[in-house]
């Protein structure tokens, strides 16, 4: 499980909020790893996928906007690395996670949670630290 925290908060509260989201699209993908009611998790996986792609695109897209609004030097490579993020969903194989739901989930949680806290720490925080 992923747990927000304060520590998180860049100050933006639109941005924050839409981060918030991110954590809770994250604990979604927890739960169903966690969920053995389920024995196919295809189309549960298949969803939350779609849900982070279109969650994350409309998230960049704003976080750009306003970095872009406040004349933040680093967009562009704060840019890269959404557009690196978004790749890795759109790249994902169907096929292989059909294959083995259960190892997705736990490999596809660990991206998502790593990525997540490191990029807020790392790079989002840097935005309003201007």
């Amino acid at each position: 499980m992923i747990t927000w925290k304060d520590d998180y908060c860049i100050g933006v509260e639109e941005i924050d909020n839409q981060h918030k989201k991110l954590f809770e699209i994250a604990n979604g993908i927890y739960k169903l790893l966690k969920n053995d009611v389920y024995l196919d998790k295809y189309d549960r996986i298949v969803s939350l996928l779609d849900e982070l792609k279109d969650y994350t695109v409309y998230h960049f897209k704003t976080e750009e906007d306003y970095m872009h609004g406040i004349g933040y030097k680093k967009l562009l490579s704060h840019k890269v690395q959404h557009d690196d993020f978004i790749e890795k969903i759109n790249d994902v194989d169907y096929q292989k996670v059909d294959e083995s739901q259960q190892a997705y989930l736990l490999e596809l949680l660990d991206f998502v949670a790593a990525w997540i806290v490191h990029h807020i720490i790392e790079n989002d925080k840097l935005i309003t630290a201007e």
